[in-house]
């Protein structure tokens, strides 16, 4: 079933981790947030458009380096302690990674161009606070262009 929609969940792997690195230094150091002592960051991908041998392809040349990066079907793990939220484009922003992948998609499949939709998922461990996982959200979430998304 082509039209049906697939959500994937791609992580960097340790040591490839650069930017959820970058951004735990960014909220340490300019939120004063030291309780943060681990962020995890995940690629959300929900994907419609692709039969499911295009779908097992693409996963490993388009939506990942299989090399660097970790890939979850439909949900992340669950992790303990973790307090996360997703943030995604506003309607109407561009959203270059989306459609970036799905150009490369249209390209594998020499077909139809799917349709994909994006969101960033941030887990943050530590003794974390809801009143500093709001800090966070507004500190990351630039209001122009994003807004939470729902885990739908």
């Amino acid at each position: 079933m082509a039209n049906q929609v697939t959500r994937i969940f791609v992580e960097k792997r340790p040591g490839f981790d650069i930017e959820a690195q970058q951004m735990l230094s960014d909220l340490q150091e300019n939120l004063g947030l030291r309780n943060i002592t681990e962020l995890r960051l995940f690629n959300r991908y929900d994907i419609s458009g692709l039969s499911q041998d295009e779908l097992a392809k693409a996963k490993k040349i388009i939506f990942s380096e299989p090399n660097a990066d970790r890939i979850y079907d439909e949900t992340i793990p669950e992790m303990d302690g973790c307090k996360s939220f997703a943030m995604e484009y506003l309607p109407g922003q561009y959203d270059q990674r989306a459609d970036s992948a799905a150009q490369c998609a249209q390209l594998l499949t020499q077909g139809e161009r799917p349709q994909v939709l994006t969101a960033r998922v941030i887990c943050l461990f530590g003794n974390v606070s809801d009143d500093d996982l709001q800090r966070v959200q507004h500190y990351i979430i630039n209001p122009v262009e994003s807004r939470l998304a729902s885990g739908e």
